[in-house]
């Protein structure tokens, strides 16, 4: 038999290696940022066009590599941060594995230029497809820079792949977020297609997160501090008035590296029990500084994930340390609901001595004397004071009797009980009952061949969603105009989704009178929607757009109007009156696709005669 085992060609094993380590341009920018923050840069600069797929530059001025390391650099398994297996459980830095560079090199057309202090010239080094075309010495300033261009030139599939240029740069922006928050201490900048989205200064942790998501940030941050023998965890959650319809804004770090935890996120979860809403996340940005040897973050190809020594611990801690933040500062609603708040000691007063109160007694006071007599004793350092008895009855005097006989009933106007507006035209009593409700979620109508049970909120959300699809081709929308503007606040990527849709919106009704950095101004909303609802609409709709970012502008209108349809439509649980139930029954067979809701639900369902006939056989 012929052997047929073989060793792969390097530049396929490369390509293979880098299918794990660079998925998309934000996987590159996270791999160049955390080798920039392993040469102990104070400052970094992020570069890209079209979204990195035809330019990612990185600039940082840290510690640089020599010619010898910047060759080795892109030779795989070729690391400066560990030698023996067990030195990954004694790691502090990002990087590790070797693979980044060599990844990149083979998928990419890569130029390297990088100076160390002591060097008077630098080295440049330039590779295509792990091929390395050139090796010069240049000009350079200290540390490194390195330009990542045509990712993914010689894998067109690969490239096929990738998303829309808005898609990408989102979770670019993700990545770079990320690294940002963990690195307070060190400047970044981020820059596309010549437009400054982030500028960074060094700061500390509070202001590195409002600097990032927005000024209105600082007042929704709970700080969270403990420190134990396993961990030392401190950071912010936001208070629950301002938690999020998704997930946007949950970050784990621990020794200053991003991660994923579901466990984790159960225990912020729980310790938020009773203070949230339905369905919404709380934030928060939570620092966790535990030994190297107590985790192994080699599980994953991508190191967010990481496995804990003693994770039953570290939950009952982190539970503990932010519900105890939540009550420190009257977050969380204590046991004792008629206790004065001013009576509480201040925590500047822990140190201060008690004094004993000061006593004013009256010595002459004698209970044997008469009431006048003691009612004259009237000190100036007392704060004895008796108030003359208010003379009520003379608010009584010169008003004459009148006799309830000389007022003429007729004259009498009462308040009319009658509802003047409703939603339907015409009354209730004019509308043949053919419909019922059942347990507030099920409209039952009768049909020639049995029943018709029809879901409420499907058929309502059918009926907008058409309608909604129809006022955004068309542009027939109308809006109710706001006697006050409403005025939102967001954070960068939200800000950047609403002006995606922004025309879109337009057409639904929404009408926007600015755009700012971090808030917008609207001054008419669609008239199916009540001014309360604006603010709850466009938070789901954002967490829908999260989740499920579209790639053109058919995809975005489909969405856009789900979401709306969705939030819009009567919920289960509502009483509908028969005028509302027999509206729905008459939009939805006018509808398209009566059956299915928008995202593919049965709507209703039928049960005729001989099926019940069946049932009392």
């Amino acid at each position: 038999m012929n052997n047929i085992i073989q060793l792969l060609p390097d530049h396929v094993a490369n390509q293979i290696a880098a299918g794990e380590v660079v998925q998309r341009p934000a996987s590159v920018i996270k791999e160049l940022l955390e080798n920039s923050i392993d040469a102990h840069s104070g400052r970094i600069q992020v570069v890209i066009k079209d979204a990195g797929k035809t330019l990612i530059q990185v600039i940082d001025d840290g510690a640089g590599m020599s010619i010898t390391d910047a060759r080795m650099s892109f030779e795989r398994h070729a690391t400066s941060k560990i030698k023996i297996a067990d030195d990954l459980f004694a790691l502090r830095t990002k990087g590790f594995r070797g693979e980044a560079l060599a990844s990149i090199a083979a998928i990419a057309h890569v130029e390297l230029k990088t100076k160390t202090d002591n060097e008077e010239v630098g080295t440049c080094i330039k590779i295509e497809g792990s091929k390395i075309s050139a090796q010069d010495a240049c000009v350079t300033p200290k540390g490194t820079c390195i330009s990542v261009k045509n990712l993914f030139y010689n894998i067109p599939a690969r490239r096929n792949f990738l998303k829309s240029d808005n898609v990408e740069t989102r979770h670019i922006i993700d990545e770079f977020q990320r690294v940002a928050l963990a690195h307070p201490d060190i400047s970044f900048s981020l820059t596309h297609n010549g437009n400054e989205l982030f500028q960074l200064p060094a700061a500390n942790h509070r202001q590195r997160i409002t600097n990032i998501l927005g000024g209105k940030t600082n007042e929704k941050l709970v700080p969270v501090e403990e420190d134990t023998g396993i961990v030392k965890i401190s950071g912010f959650v936001g208070k629950p008035e301002f938690a999020k319809k998704s997930r946007g804004e949950q970050f784990f770090f621990v020794n200053n590296r991003f991660i994923k935890s579901p466990y984790l996120n159960h225990a912020v979860v729980a310790s938020f029990e009773g203070l949230l809403k339905d369905k919404s996340y709380p934030s928060y940005f939570l620092y966790l500084d535990v030994d190297p040897k107590t985790i192994d973050i080699n599980i994953h190809p991508t190191k967010t994930e990481i496995k804990f020594d003693d994770e039953h611990a570290l939950y009952a801690i982190l539970k503990s340390a932010i519900k105890h933040a939540l009550g420190q500062f009257n977050v969380a609603p204590i046991l004792d609901f008629d206790r004065d708040s001013e009576l509480d000691t201040p925590y500047n007063y822990q140190s201060k001595q008690a004094s004993a109160p000061q006593i004013e007694v009256d010595r002459n006071f004698n209970p044997f004397q008469s009431e006048n007599s003691a009612r004259s004793y009237n000190p100036s350092n007392s704060g004895y004071r008796r108030e003359k008895p208010a003379e009520w009855e003379s608010l009584y005097s010169g008003l004459e009797s009148q006799s309830t006989a000389d007022v003429d009933v007729r004259q009498i106007e009462f308040e009319s009980e009658e509802v003047t507006g409703n939603l339907f035209a015409g009354k209730e009593d004019e509308i043949e009952k053919s419909t019922f409700q059942l347990h507030k979620k099920y409209i039952i109508s009768t049909l020639k061949s049995g029943i018709l049970v029809i879901d409420q909120h499907r058929a309502h959300t059918r009926i907008l969603y058409e309608e909604l699809l129809k006022n955004i081709t068309v542009s027939a929308a109308v809006s109710q105009q706001l006697l006050f503007p409403l005025k939102l606040q967001f954070n960068h990527q939200e800000m950047e989704m609403l002006q995606e849709i922004k025309e879109s919106l337009e057409q639904t009704g929404f009408i926007f009178s600015s755009f700012d950095k971090d808030e917008v101004e609207i001054s008419g909303i669609p008239t199916l929607i009540s001014e309360s609802e604006v603010e709850i609409l466009l938070e789901q709709l954002i967490a829908d757009f999260e989740k499920d970012v579209p790639d053109n502008g058919f995809s975005q209108t489909d969405l856009l109007s789900k979401s709306l349809a969705n939030s819009m439509a009567v919920r289960s649980g509502t009483m509908l009156n028969s005028a509302e139930q027999q509206h729905i029954v008459n939009r939805l067979f006018a509808c398209k696709e009566p059956a299915l809701s928008p995202s593919n639900r049965t709507i209703f369902t039928t049960l005729s005669i001989e099926e019940l006939d069946k049932k009392f056989a």
